[in-house]
């Protein structure tokens, strides 16, 4: 199977280029409910899986051992801007496991919260690896690693591959994505990320919205991890992001997460469903206007929203800042039946 031409870009009223992806909608035993494209095509999830990477830091008995609040489960499950408030949880969350962010292995960038970025600018202050939107997976690998060892060596190594954080997260992800695969590549915070099909992404997401066939102690720790993002969508991504818009607008029936390079992925709590989608070229405009359609048609969000009508139909501007086209979903994403 091929991937389909799911999101078009108009110049006008013609169709002057267009985005290729695949997309599928399953249940908790990985039965596809609808797809377009290859629900079988291999991916890299990169940051739309954080919440499976974040389980073992309930399931293991790590956040309870520091006594970490539902904040900060938040924000291991984050791609966060970097404002005030990321920044303010992540240090709270040093000083409970007694570390320095110097300890983070994740890099830093600039923040993409304004305010932030703006702050660092006027008072020439340095860039730190809190500010890097993975920080709070770091933070959680790392008190998975003093959990499992005291050991400063075995502490600092926490994003190797054969490192036993790696390995149960790695052990984690294919148990709940019933993938099993030995690809691997570095994510852009430097932790591995592990490929998967789809299907069996959205499979994840599925079993996220309905653990029923989960043991107990899983079943409990999805739901923790689930309380703490709809309890703080603002730590999710930020107050402009996307993923904060949706979560915040959906009652607490849904959690979206974005992914690098066109990836995002949703959780039906409602419905006990997942989505997962790619878009080939890696847009992360194209992807954005897919996951919002997809939401109208599945009835989460509504087209007349102010939040996302400019995801929905992403207007074109030119440099005298006069509109040229939009970007919006094409007729098969609209046309096909889905549940």
């Amino acid at each position: 199977m091929k991937p389909e031409r799911l999101i078009e870009v108009y110049r006008g009223e013609l169709v002057e280029s267009f985005h290729f992806g695949h997309l599928a909608i399953s249940n908790n035993r990985g039965e596809i409910i609808a797809f377009w494209g290859d629900p079988k095509a291999l991916i890299f999830p990169r940051s739309s899986c954080k919440i499976i990477q974040a389980l073992p830091l309930v399931e293991m008995g790590s956040a309870k051992k520091f006594s970490l609040e539902n904040k900060h489960l938040a924000l291991a499950c984050a791609s966060h801007s970097g404002a005030e408030k990321h920044l303010n949880v992540a240090k709270n969350w040093l000083l409970k496991i007694g570390l320095n962010e110097k300890d983070l292995l994740c890099g830093y960038h600039l923040p993409y919260d304004k305010v932030q970025l703006n702050k660092l600018k006027k008072n020439k202050k340095m860039l730190s690896q809190l500010h890097n939107n993975c920080s709070g997976k770091h933070l959680s690998f790392l008190t998975i690693s003093k959990t499992i060892s005291q050991e400063s060596d075995n502490i600092k190594n926490y994003i190797n591959i054969n490192h036993p954080v790696q390995k149960v997260v790695k052990k984690t992800f294919e148990e709940i994505s019933g993938y099993q695969n030995s690809v691997f590549a570095l994510d852009g915070c430097s932790a591995p990320n592990f490929a998967c099909s789809i299907q069996s992404l959205a499979k994840a997401m599925a079993i996220f919205a309905n653990p029923e066939k989960m043991e107990q102690k899983r079943k409990d720790s999805i739901e923790i991890l689930k309380t703490s993002v709809l309890c703080y969508p603002d730590l999710i991504a930020g107050d402009d992001r996307l993923c904060t818009k949706i979560i915040k607008k959906s009652n607490n029936q849904l959690i979206v997460k974005v992914g690098a390079d066109g990836v995002y992925t949703a959780i039906l709590l409602d419905k006990g469903l997942g989505i997962a989608l790619k878009i080939c070229d890696g847009s992360r405009k194209a992807a954005e206007c897919l996951i919002v359609t997809i939401l109208i048609r599945l009835g989460y969000l509504k087209s007349d929203d102010p939040d996302f009508i400019n995801y929905l139909n992403i207007p074109i501007h030119n440099c005298s800042n006069k509109k040229t086209g939009i970007i919006k979903a094409s007729d098969v994403v609209w046309k096909r039946v889905i549940l």
